[in-house]
């Protein structure tokens, strides 16, 4: 099992790095904006399977170099493309969560020939769901008004730097079905507190780069065979989101993780490593 980490020199950024694991490539795209691949780190159980390659995007993260207005879907996917280069690998399995998964769309689409399946994990083909519709499903939940308001500001990128972890901490509970403190501290236990969070890149996105933003109307270009999955609870990307975005894919099979939300990789662990496992091994 090969084991290596660090700065890679990856078009005009410097990004972080990680390959464990061995067998076929398996890419992960993490979530935020403003997270970095630790919060993917439940995936490293299947180091025994696949080769994974965890990297942290350009401005996010240890990854260093340009400045967040760099952060483009064009340059997020032409640094994937190129970190594929890089590593010496013909075509790999992508998998996204949440904005990772976006990032992945674009890039089924701008390199079609360069993946060979692709799994959506709670993620979205419009960035009207969790703008629009994330806070208006949070206070039919019951959620108070000023914490929706915090919500719908958080999403379209209007805080402040200072504002963004005080703010996760006043609705973090919503990306959970129940117990998200008890989550919280797991992660912490399995290494997140490495985690490198940085606010810039949230607040840039919601401003700049998902104004307007969905892949909706061109999912049937995208042929490869690709696993679309989410918490039956997310608030973000809800299962009838999930069920449109299966239904425009060419060849796209759905799963709702029960008893989860935006993080079912956290929540239900051994759920989502089979049915990633199962999917690329059986189509592959």
């Amino acid at each position: 099992m090969t084991t290596r980490s660090g700065q890679l020199s990856i078009r005009d950024a410097s990004l972080y790095v990680e390959v464990i694991g061995q067998g076929y490539p398996l890419v992960l795209m993490h979530g935020g904006p403003g997270a970095d691949h630790w919060s993917l780190s439940t995936f490293r159980r299947l180091a025994g399977q696949f080769t994974l390659v965890f990297y942290d995007h350009r401005c996010n993260g240890r990854s260093d170099g340009p400045p967040v207005s760099s952060m483009t879907w064009e340059n997020l996917t032409a640094d994937a493309d190129a970190l594929r280069q890089r590593l010496g690998f013909d075509r790999w399995a992508v998998l996204g969560h949440s904005f990772g998964g976006q990032v992945a769309l674009e890039y089924a689409l701008r390199y079609p020939q360069s993946l060979s399946h692709l799994v959506l994990l709670d993620t979205g083909g419009s960035q009207w769901w969790s703008r629009q519709n994330a806070p208006e499903l949070l206070a039919r939940r019951g959620y108070r008004r000023s914490t929706v308001e915090l919500v719908r500001r958080f999403f379209a990128g209007r805080i402040t730097p200072g504002e963004m972890l005080p703010a996760m901490l006043r609705f973090g509970r919503a990306y959970y079905h129940s117990h998200g403190l008890v989550h919280v501290a797991r992660a912490m236990l399995r290494g997140e507190w490495r985690a490198k969070v940085r606010p810039e890149p949230l607040i840039y996105a919601g401003r700049e780069l998902f104004d307007d933003w969905s892949v909706m109307d061109r999912l049937g270009e995208i042929t490869v065979p690709t696993l679309v999955m989410a918490g039956r609870d997310d608030f973000l990307f809800p299962p009838e989101h999930q069920v449109a975005l299966a239904n425009g894919l060419a060849d796209g099979r759905l799963h709702i993780v029960e008893r989860a939300g935006h993080n079912p990789h956290e929540e239900r662990t051994a759920e989502v490593m089979a049915a990633v496992r199962d999917f690329i091994q059986v189509t592959g």
